[in-house]
């Protein structure tokens, strides 16, 4: 997985939206940024809340790093309370096929 990423990351597709404190790395979110679409692999914590900060800097830049869509995978509490909202997929795959 790390590798495939290192990879996805050299030809400028793989992004994470980090959170430091005294420099070092506490959460973070990371993912694939395909066509306007950020989806989202996997959230980080090694402080509390350090996930939520990074998914809320990355949806509050998305429209300067040209993002209209974040994809978080599976629907939660935790993501929810973050504002996310399901996308059934036939519409989630026509909004794909768009871009």
């Amino acid at each position: 997985m790390q590798h495939a990423y290192c990879a996805l990351h050299s030809r400028g597709l793989a992004h994470s939206y980090e959170i430091w404190r005294a420099n070092r790395l506490v959460g973070g979110v990371y993912g694939v940024r395909l066509k306007g679409v950020y989806f989202g692999e996997s959230m980080f914590s090694a402080e509390p809340d350090a996930s939520k900060a990074a998914l809320a800097g990355l949806a509050e830049h998305s429209a300067q790093l040209g993002i209209t869509l974040i994809d978080c995978q599976l629907p939660s509490p935790h993501l929810r309370s973050l504002g996310s909202r399901a996308m059934p997929r036939a519409q989630f795959l026509r909004y794909l096929a768009e871009r």
